[in-house]
Parts: C-alpha cells; sequence; structure tokens
C-alpha cells in the first residue's frame, strides 16, 4: 500500500511542463518574417497613396463592400492604412514606421540582442514626431505633408507660443537630437570643414602640377616631332637630287608625277590655310578692338523709348481694395452650399485678384471631388455671380478651387505693368506682359519661346486690347533695329494706328503702298514671301554654322561674319493677323498652307506668329494650325464647343468677359486679368515714336511672284493661271460655269477662282456673267476642250 501510494504522489510531478513568456526561436522567425512582410506592404501603400489618394476618397467609407475597389497598390487594405497614417497620422514622416518594423523584424529573424532596438523605437518616434510638426509649421497649406497631427500639433503651439516660438522649438529639439543621437559637437563640425578645405586645396595643387607637367611632355614631344620631320624632308630631297638617271613616276592618264614637288606643295599648302584661319580670327579680333562689337542700333542711335508717362494709371494705383464683408459672405455661402450636399470643408482660404478671387478648399476625408464639380451651377446660383470656374483638383496642390468674380473689379492698366520689376528686369528676347494674375503678380512670357500665340475670343471680350497689349510691350522694351512688324487688317480699322511708325518698326513688300495690309491678295503674297526670307535666313544660318538667330547675331555682332558674303543683322520679324477666319473664308489654301509652313519652320530664325479670330470654329482653327500654336489664349465665348476648340479644354465659356482671360502653354491653363490700353494711349505711343528719326523707308521683304499675274480678262496664254487647264476640265466635266466650283473641288481662294473665271471666259469656254445665274459652258465635252486648247495654241 506504501509503494502505490508513492507512485501515485509522483506522476503529476513528471508530466508538469515549465512556462515562460520568452518567445522560442521558431516563433521569433515567425513573427519576423511578419513584420517584415507588414513593412514591406507599409511601403507600398504609402508610396501609392500620394499618388492614388483622390480616387481612393470614396472608397474609405466603402471598405465593408467586397465589389467596391481601391486604386492603391495594396486595395483598400492600402487605401485605408495609408489614409490612417498619411493623413490622419504624421504625413510623410510616417515613412520611417515600415522602416522600424524592418528593423525589428531583421532583428527577431536573425535572432540577435534587441538591447538596442528599445532605443532605435524611441529616437524613431521622435524623428517622426518632429518631422510631421517641422512639415505642418512650413507647408501648413499642404495638409499630406505633416498630416493631422502635425497640423494641429503645430496649430496648438502656435496658440501659445506664436510662430517665432514654434520655430525655437523645433530648432531646439534638432539639436538634442543631434548631439544624442550623432554625437554633434562644435569643435567637430568646424575640424570637418577644416578637414574639406585642405582636401580641396591639395587637390587643386595637384592639377596644377599635372597639367604643368603635361605641358612639358607636349613642347618636348613637338620639338622631337618637328626635328623627324625637317630629317625626312630633307633625305628625301636629297635622294631625288642624286639619282637622276631614275625615270619620272607615271600614272594611268600617263602624266608626270613628281612625288617631292607633290609633297612639297602639300607642306605648303597645309601651311598656308592655318595662316589663312589664323589671320581671319586675328582679324576679327583685331576690328573688334578699334571699333568694338557691331551696334545695329547705331543708325537710330538717338532713338528714344516711349516713356511710361504716355500710358494712364486708369485708377489703379492704389492697387487691389479688399473687401473683408464680400470675402466673408462669399465663403459662408460656399461653405453652406456644400453642406447642403453634405459636402464638408476641412480648411478654406481666399486669394485675391483684379477681377477674380480664388477660394481654396481642403475637403473632408471621403468627399468625392467630382461631386463637387458637380456643382458648378448651384454655386453660381447661391453666390448669384456670373463666371463661376471649379477648378478640381488645383494642379500641384491638394485643394479644390472656387473662382468667383468680384463685385468691383480692378482695372489693370498697362502703365503698371510696364513698370513692374519683372517687365522691367526681364532677360528675354521678346518679353510681353500680358496682365496679372490672381494673386495679383504680373505675367510676363517670352514670345520667342512660345514661338506663336493663338487668341481667339467672342466680339468685344478684349481681343483687340490683348493685341495692343502684346504690341506694346514689345514697342517699349525693343529697339526699332531688334524687332519689325507685319500686321494684317482685314477688317481696316484696328491696326491702323502703327501706321504711324512705318518707317521704325513695319515690314512690307517692296512694291507695296501702306504697310498695314488689308487686301487679301498682298496678304497672301507678303505669307509667300515671308516663306522666302525664312529659306534666304536658314541659308545664312547654316554658311554661319549656326543653330538660331541668337547665335548668328551674336557671331555678327562680333564682326565674325562678313557682310560682302551677304550677311546682316536680322531682326525678329512678328507677324500679327487681326481676322484670321476672314482670311481663311476668302483665301482657304492659300493663306493655310504658308502659315502652317512658318509655325513649323520659322522658330528658328526669328520669325513669329500672332493670329487673332473671333470665330473659334473648327474649318477656322484647323488642325494644322493648332498643332503648330502651343500658346495659346482664349477670351471668354459663348460656348463650350468654342473653348474645347481654343484650349482642347473647358473653362473659356465660363469667364466674364472685359479682358478675363485664360493662357496655356500646352500645359496648365492660367487665369489672367488682361492690361488695359486704351486707342488715345496707343495713338500717343506711335506719334512720340513717329516724331522721332526713322528709316528711310520700311523694312523691305523678299519680293515675290505669285504663279497667277495674269488680268481679269486676259487674252496672253503664256500669263494664265497655272490651275487654268485643271478649272477649265472641272467645268466642262460638270457643265456648271461657277467660281464657287473651282473653290470646291481645286482648294482655290475665291478671288484666284474668280480670276480663272474670267481667263476662261476670254479663252471662250465659258460665257459672260448673268447675274445670279451661273455662266454657260461653251464646250460640250473634254474632246472638244482638248481640240479647243489645241487651237488656241496653234
Amino acid at each position: 500500500m506504501a509503494k502505490k501510494r508513492t507512485k501515485s504522489k509522483s506522476q503529476p510531478t513528471t508530466s508538469k511542463k515549465k512556462f515562460s513568456l520568452k518567445p522560442s526561436k521558431q516563433n521569433k522567425i515567425i513573427f519576423g518574417s511578419l513584420l517584415i512582410v507588414l513593412s514591406i506592404a507599409l511601403f507600398f501603400s504609402f508610396m501609392s497613396y500620394y499618388f492614388t489618394w483622390q480616387e481612393d476618397q470614396s472608397m474609405l467609407t466603402e471598405f465593408a463592400n467586397r465589389n467596391a475597389e481601391a486604386s492603391n497598390l495594396l486595395n483598400k487594405f492600402g487605401a485605408a492604412v495609408s489614409h490612417f497614417f498619411m493623413y490622419k497620422g504624421f504625413g510623410l514622416a510616417s515613412f520611417a514606421f515600415p522602416f522600424l518594423l524592418a528593423i525589428t523584424g531583421l532583428y527577431l529573424f536573425l535572432g540577435l540582442d534587441g538591447k538596442g532596438l528599445i532605443g532605435k523605437w524611441v529616437w524613431g518616434l521622435t524623428g517622426i514626431i518632429w518631422v510631421s510638426v517641422a512639415l505642418g509649421f512650413f507647408a501648413a497649406d499642404l495638409p499630406l505633408l505633416g498630416g493631422l497631427i502635425g497640423y494641429e500639433v503645430n496649430d496648438f503651439l502656435q496658440d501659445y507660443a506664436g510662430k517665432i516660438g514654434v520655430f525655437l522649438i523645433l530648432v531646439f529639439v534638432l539639436m538634442v537630437i543631434l548631439v544624442r543621437l550623432f554625437n554633434f559637437t562644435p569643435e567637430g563640425f568646424a575640424n570637418f570643414f577644416r578637414s574639406q578645405k585642405a582636401k580641396i586645396k591639395s587637390d587643386f595643387n595637384d592639377t596644377d602640377e599635372q597639367i604643368v607637367a603635361v605641358n612639358e611632355a607636349e613642347d618636348d614631344d613637338e620639338s622631337s616631332i618637328e626635328l623627324k620631320m625637317d630629317d625626312k624632308v630633307q633625305e628625301k630631297i636629297d635622294t631625288y637630287t642624286h639619282k637622276k638617271d631614275i625615270p619620272p613616276l607615271v600614272n594611268e592618264a600617263g602624266l608626270d608625277v613628281n612625288l617631292p614637288e607633290e609633297e612639297e606643295s602639300d607642306i605648303d599648302l597645309t601651311v598656308e590655310e592655318t595662316k589663312e584661319e589664323e589671320e581671319s580670327d586675328v582679324k576679327a579680333a583685331r576690328l573688334v578692338k578699334d571699333f568694338g562689337e557691331f551696334n545695329p542700333k547705331l543708325e537710330l542711335g538717338n532713338y528714344k523709348f516711349p516713356q511710361l508717362d504716355l500710358l494712364d494709371a486708369h485708377g489703379a494705383s492704389g492697387g487691389i481694395t479688399i473687401n473683408q464683408e464680400e470675402l466673408e459672405e462669399n465663403k459662408n455661402r460656399i461653405v453652406s452650399t456644400l453642406k447642403n450636399y453634405k459636402i464638408g470643408i476641412a480648411q478654406i482660404k481666399a486669394t485675391i485678384g483684379p477681377t477674380v478671387t480664388l477660394y481654396e478648399i481642403v475637403p473632408e476625408a471621403g468627399i468625392r471631388i467630382s461631386k463637387i464639380k458637380n456643382l458648378e451651377d448651384d454655386i453660381a446660383l447661391s453666390l448669384a455671380a456670373l463666371g463661376i470656374r471649379i477648378i478640381a483638383p488645383i494642379p500641384g496642390k491638394g485643394t479644390v478651387g472656387i473662382e468667383v468674380p468680384n463685385k468691383n473689379a480692378t482695372v489693370v492698366s498697362m502703365r503698371s505693368v510696364i513698370a513692374s520689376n519683372k517687365f522691367q528686369k526681364a532677360e528675354m528676347e521678346l518679353p510681353i506682359a500680358f496682365g496679372k494674375t490672381i494673386s495679383n503678380e504680373t505675367f510676363v512670357v517670352d514670345l520667342a519661346k512660345m514661338p506663336h500665340l493663338l487668341m481667339a475670343g467672342a466680339t468685344g471680350q478684349g481681343k483687340s486690347v490683348g493685341l495692343n497689349a502684346v504690341i506694346t510691350s514689345l514697342l517699349y522694351k525693343k529697339h526699332p533695329a531688334e524687332v519689325k512688324f507685319i500686321f494684317v487688317d482685314p477688317k481696316k480699322v484696328e491696326l491702323t494706328l502703327y501706321n504711324k511708325i512705318e518707317r521704325h518698326f513695319l515690314a512690307k513688300l517692296p512694291d507695296s503702298d501702306e504697310a498695314i495690309i488689308t487686301d487679301t491678295t498682298k496678304v497672301i503674297n507678303t505669307l509667300n514671301s515671308l516663306c522666302i526670307e525664312m529659306d534666304n535666313r536658314y541659308e545664312l544660318l547654316k554658311v554661319a554654322m549656326v543653330r538660331n538667330i541668337k547665335e548668328y547675331n551674336a557671331k555678327f555682332k562680333a564682326r565674325k561674319l562678313n557682310p560682302n558674303d551677304g550677311h546682316k543683322f536680322l531682326p525678329y520679324i512678328v507677324l500679327v493677323i487681326d481676322e484670321f477666319a476672314d482670311l481663311i473664308m476668302t483665301a482657304g489654301k492659300e493663306v493655310e498652307t504658308p502659315i502652317a509652313r512658318l509655325a513649323q519652320l520659322a522658330r528658328a530664325i526669328g520669325i513669329h506668329l500672332i493670329i487673332a479670330t473671333q470665330r473659334p470654329s473648327v474649318n477656322v482653327i484647323t488642325g494644322i494650325i493648332k498643332a503648330n500654336f502651343p500658346a495659346r489664349i482664349a477670351f471668354r465665348v459663348t460656348s463650350k464647343i468654342d473653348s474645347r476648340t481654343i484650349l482642347d479644354a473647358q473653362g473659356a465659356d465660363q469667364l466674364i468677359g472685359r479682358g478675363d482671360m485664360l493662357y496655356t502653354q500646352g500645359n496648365d491653363m492660367t487665369r489672367l486679368q488682361c492690361a488695359f490700353v486704351d486707342t488715345p494711349e496707343v495713338g500717343k505711343i506711335v506719334d512720340y515714336i513717329g516724331s522721332q528719326r526713322a528709316y528711310p523707308e520700311a523694312h523691305l521683304l523678299p519680293e515675290y511672284i505669285g504663279e497667277d499675274s495674269g488680268t481679269s480678262i486676259d487674252y496672253d496664254i503664256s500669263e494664265r493661271d497655272s490651275m487654268f487647264r485643271e478649272a477649265a476640265e472641272v467645268i466642262v466635266t460638270a457643265q456648271q460655269g461657277s467660281a464657287s466650283l473651282i473653290q470646291r473641288k481645286l482648294k482655290l481662294g475665291y478671288n484666284r477662282a474668280g480670276r480663272i473665271i474670267d481667263q476662261l471666259e476670254a479663252a471662250g469656254i465659258v460665257g459672260p456673267f448673268e447675274g445670279s445665274k451661273a455662266r454657260q459652258v461653251l464646250i460640250p465635252d473634254i474632246y472638244s476642250l482638248e481640240q479647243h486648247l489645241e487651237n488656241e495654241t496653234k
């Protein structure tokens, strides 16, 4: 019995196991792997969040919906976790969490001693908080950078310590981190700079010694080569001098070849060419030294640029007046309107411009951007304002923009933009001051870099004023020797003021009486003349071995190009067409083809086009024109279709007129208030310039002789239009004698088609004009036409 009791007591003691909080090696490997995988997932989620957060806003409320998908690389998990850490957490500083988790996972996976791990987490969290608060301080307008925690902590600290206090706190914490974590000391900092300075100094000394050694070696090599050349030449001369009995070499053509003379002549020729090159460089340098660089302004050396007093201030000297009541009222109406549609706003900010105020709003999390965009008409109704435009989102910012017109708009005078430092100090070839942006900054661009400009807008919306602003900018900045204008004015009233500066700034055809072109035929001849000028300039650039007009003129000023060889200083040429639609209607392909050629090729040689139209339809602004005019300005238009035709986007139909415009150069659109320059101001400017000494005549373009040079009724066969025969075949085949038929079939302008009809009448192919009726066709068929034309030539 005793033995049995002893046995029963000993059984439970052998079956007990020790319990320990320390994980086993297998569990460490598993848990470490989990942390590493989780860190990788967080890293890619965070990276993807900055590209997809706008699209995934709506998914945050539909996490449980299995059919919903997010754009984040890790789908809904990545979108939710990234939103928690990035938006509601620490912003960019949250990228430290994946690294801390990965380090912890590696410690566990590899079985390393974890004594230093706690310190890494402490300093890591300290750095995360510091970076978040710092980003919240320096980038308060971008909440995604510092996160909600950085923004709120920064806001809390500023309430008690102000901005300067928060800045000092950030500097102090940064100093603590540098000292404790990186062992920063002032002595170490100074020693580091001393060592770098000594290293740079030693590198420079070594380089100088190497250069001296290389130069000495090259001098030794050159002297030895010269000695060897002299010995070899002398040896050959001696050989051929003493051996008279050797017959001369004869080539395949039977001509004697004297080898020593050939070698001597080759050597002499090389020496002469080198001397010529050296002499030309020395000559150019000597000319520059004696006379200075060539000055293209010398002929009009006393020319005075227009004075600022010629422009009126238009009551804008006091700047923009801020109406606090209007701002608060608009803000409340925007917030209440969005609230009615269950759209919350986390933040709102106003930027006041001359005519428009931009309200930037940050919607609450989970709000669809498209939902705000669709409320454009509702917001316009609540604000009782015309021209509301919503930008969702604003490019480069994490905000939605609502542009609201001011009740009392401020006129932007041309005087204010011309007097601005941005325009006065602009280092541009052809600077243009268009006006002011929404943030009230002067907007200046370089026409030479555009390189061509397309302007469109409905009647009375500021298009002509915009053209005058462009021309005025160039007149205030450029000398008559540097730029020439060609004005095409089919309306005959918009650009006639500039006739007074014909001999200063205008260019025209040699046989033209007036520089302002109003006749369609002269427009065609001028455009083709510009194409000839373009080809001539490219030939000059080719001979001068340069790539653009800037390099060519610089070389010419340095007297490296000889005027006796046809070289000359090349001014920029700016072609301004006021009403392009009228030209397309009357001349068609005859205008579009040279304009397309100039737009494609003329940039490098300094010919730039500015085309304006009040009919922005697709048959006027064709695909060829749009493809070669990346810079475009849209004033207010009447429909969304016209806006898309000009800008390839909506927005121009929502402008308020009176100079309100959108500018794009192939990327983002910029809303501007065009500078206002009145007709009397332009008159005073051209009077001021016109009263000064001018060139003997306007700048002459190359002469162009058109393909058709006949009169209305021409009996001379040699002077008929080049398309005469094709037109005759079209008329006889259709048995209809009309100019419109020739226009459609041969794609000609109306004027040229009319002249061909007159020549067909003179040739006896069609009858005389019969009012509204089509002309009678006198030739019955193609065979008869061939016989008729053959009889004419006999």
